[in-house]
């Protein structure tokens, strides 16, 4: 596995749902259904690159932008896997091959579970941060899920909101 430091005070973006804007750094959203790189219930913050990539990650491929708030986060972590060129036979173990298998299908349809979240445990257990990979929905794009609860003092995760923009709650949307 190929190890990597993000930072100091790297930019990544998010598109943020409006009606969750007010949590910019929680993972818990990804945690209510599970995503490629996170079973159901465990948090996980993903994060792109550059502002398009986060762009066609928020958008799933719809042809109609849902709204929708984009966030710039300073990030600085000490320790991710780094798979942001792919899968490599010589920093992975063939089981990082399927990285990119279709895991909405294989956990919602087949009732499976997906190699993704394997490799993920193997992530998380392993303490790291996070993990950066190549977006499949924006090609040349680089994306990074991060792991709230292995965290550490050492690293930051902030939401770059220097006006305070972003609501402080949900009241707007009673």
């Amino acid at each position: 596995m190929k190890i990597t430091r993000i930072g100091p005070d790297a930019v990544y973006h998010r598109y943020l749902t409006p009606r969750w804007a007010f949590l910019p750094t929680s993972g818990a959203g990804a945690a209510g259904d599970g995503g490629r790189f996170n079973r159901p219930g465990v948090e996980a913050l993903y994060l792109s690159k550059a502002p398009q990539t986060a762009l066609e990650e928020y958008r799933q491929g719809a042809t109609i932008t849902p709204p929708a708030t984009l966030a710039a986060y300073k990030i600085t972590l000490e320790e991710v896997a780094d798979l942001s060129e792919g899968f490599d036979p010589d920093h992975w173990d063939p089981a990082w091959n399927e990285w990119d298998c279709q895991w909405r299908k294989i956990a919602r349809i087949d009732k499976n579970v997906p190699a993704s979240w394997k490799l993920a445990d193997a992530v998380i257990s392993s303490g790291l941060r996070g993990l950066l990979f190549p977006s499949l929905r924006h090609i040349g794009g680089t994306n990074l899920v991060l792991y709230p609860a292995n965290l550490t003092g050492a690293d930051s995760v902030a939401v770059h909101d220097p006006d305070g923009r972003l609501p402080k709650d949900q009241s707007s949307w009673s």
